[in-house]
C-alpha cells in the first residue's frame, strides 16, 4: 500500500504544478507560451506514469476508486508521450483547468481512506 500512496501523491503534486503553471494564464497565453506548454505536459505524462504504475501494482485500491479516471491518465500520458507531433493544447488547458482540480479533490479522499491508522 505504501508505494500507492507515494503513487497518488506524484499525481497531486504534478496536478498542483501543472495548475500553478497556468495560474493567472489566460488561454490566449497558454497558447503563445511554448514554455509553459512544455512543463504542463511534463506533469500530464508524470500524473499518467504514476497512475500506470499504481493500475499494475495496486489493481484493487484502483478498482475501489473508479470515480479517479485512473485509465483516462494513463491514456493521456501515452498520447502525449507518444504522439507529441500532434498534442492538441486546447485539451491540454481544458485537462488543466477542468478535470484536474477536480482529481485533487478526488486523490484527497482516496488519501484520507487509505492512510495506516
Amino acid at each position: 500500500m505504501n508505494r500507492a500512496l507515494d503513487y497518488i501523491e506524484h499525481i497531486r503534486e504534478a496536478a498542483r504544478l501543472a495548475l500553478s503553471y497556468t495560474e493567472g494564464m489566460q488561454h490566449a497565453d497558454f497558447l503563445a507560451d511554448t514554455r509553459t506548454q512544455q512543463t504542463v505536459v511534463m506533469n500530464l505524462i508524470i500524473i499518467g506514469e504514476a497512475a500506470t504504475k499504481l493500475l499494475h501494482e495496486n489493481t484493487e485500491l484502483a478498482a475501489c476508486y473508479p470515480q479517479v479516471a485512473w485509465r483516462n491518465m494513463r491514456g493521456m500520458r501515452n498520447r502525449l508521450a507518444h504522439g507529441y507531433f500532434e498534442i492538441d493544447m486546447d485539451i491540454v488547458w481544458d485537462t488543466v483547468h477542468n478535470a484536474l482540480p477536480d482529481l485533487i479533490l478526488k486523490l484527497n479522499a482516496v488519501s484520507n481512506d487509505t492512510q495506516p491508522s
